[in-house]
């Protein structure tokens, strides 16, 4: 059954009051207990029982993870293999369409915003972002290593604790946003990370086979359903990708103070640390191009030097052949990765929840 029928405004308006309740009624008891925040963060990945002691609410978060069985193992094989081959081309859609794009979008740009590290350190959350995908797209993530099932669950926790914190401590959250990282804002970022990755690589003049278009599509249904999204938004194809996203787009797309803040702080963070001279010093009109006319008003980006896609192309591929060397892999950018951690923060970046102050 076509799910072009779901995507209308009354849906979505319905979506914008949904959150994901099993990961917010964990974050109420983790707050009661901040011991378990430590104690998950000591963790390596999932144990294989979760034990009765624990509360309900941690019991019944953790063992969602423990009791899938129905895991799609030839698209994580297949997309896994796909990000072995563009795992460069990725990461850099991430960083200069994906995050870019999400800020355009006025209310949940008002849910970003409010995470101060994403102004004041955003090296750290672009860093964080990285090892998120990284994990996720580890050749075994989720059929034979298991860390990628942790670092899912919390991501996901971490939205939780957003939600909390805004709801009980932003007193200029205005409801018309909608609530705090609702439905409707987690399968846009989904969007974001899968739809538009791809479609940077088209303005840029690759070929996407269509097989590829739903090996990736198909990949992050599963990452959205290990992020708490209701999958049955999710597109089946690449037609109801393209309507969904347009919705959306429609639905939010517009200028906001937030948005301007989000795109202030990462040009300048690109333009200071981009070591490649050719991106960093046309960072405007690469973000651009990518975002075009609609989404770049709305972030208030202004470029007069237009930018061939081709040429782009050709760039982003030199830098990738400069950075990994001509036998470029997962394990060489996983290790490239980890290099550049190491030199700007004294360790690899991990995926790890807040710890509360006990005082």
């Amino acid at each position: 059954m076509s799910k072009l029928k779901l995507y209308q405004n009354i849906e979505f308006d319905r979506l914008r009051h949904i959150q994901d309740p099993l990961a917010d009624q964990l974050v109420s008891q983790l707050i009661k207990n901040p011991e378990l925040i430590t104690l998950i963060n000591s963790w390596i990945e999932i144990p294989a029982k979760i034990e009765n002691s624990f509360p309900q609410e941690f019991q019944d978060y953790f063992n969602f993870y423990l009791t899938q069985n129905d895991i799609p193992g030839e698209v994580l094989v297949k997309g896994q293999k796909i990000f072995n081959e563009k795992g460069d081309l990725y990461l850099a859609m991430l960083g200069f369409y994906s995050l870019p794009y999400a800020y355009a979008f006025g209310d949940g740009a008002e849910v970003l915003v409010r995470s101060k590290r994403i102004l004041s350190d955003i090296g750290r959350r672009l860093g964080e972002t990285g090892s998120f995908i990284l994990d996720i797209f580890e050749p075994g993530a989720f059929l034979t290593k298991n860390k990628a099932f942790l670092t899912c669950a919390k991501v996901r926790l971490i939205h939780g604790f957003s939600r909390y914190f805004i709801s009980h401590y932003a007193s200029d959250w205005d409801d018309d946003y909608g609530k705090p990282i609702n439905q409707e804002d987690l399968i846009g970022t989904n969007l974001s990370f899968s739809l538009i990755v791809i479609r940077g690589w088209k303005k840029m003049g690759f070929t996407v086979k269509s097989a590829e278009v739903d090996l990736i599509m198909g990949y992050w249904k599963w990452v959205g359903r290990m992020m708490g999204i209701q999958e049955h938004y999710w597109p089946d194809n690449a037609k109801e990708a393209f309507q969904l996203e347009k919705l959306i787009r429609k639905r939010h797309l517009k200028s906001s103070d937030a948005g301007h803040q989000l795109i202030q702080a990462l040009i300048s963070y690109y333009k200071t640390t981009i070591p490649d001279a050719l991106i960093s010093s046309q960072v405007e009109p690469i973000l651009n191009f990518f975002l075009g006319n609609e989404a770049s008003k709305a972030l208030n980006i202004q470029s007069s030097n237009p930018v061939s896609g081709e040429l782009l192309g050709l760039v982003f591929k030199f830098s990738g052949w400069k950075t990994y060397g001509s036998n470029k892999g997962y394990s060489q950018i996983a290790r490239q990765f980890e290099s550049n951690q190491k030199a700007l923060y004294g360790e690899r970046l991990e995926i790890k929840l807040p710890e509360l102050n006990r005082s």
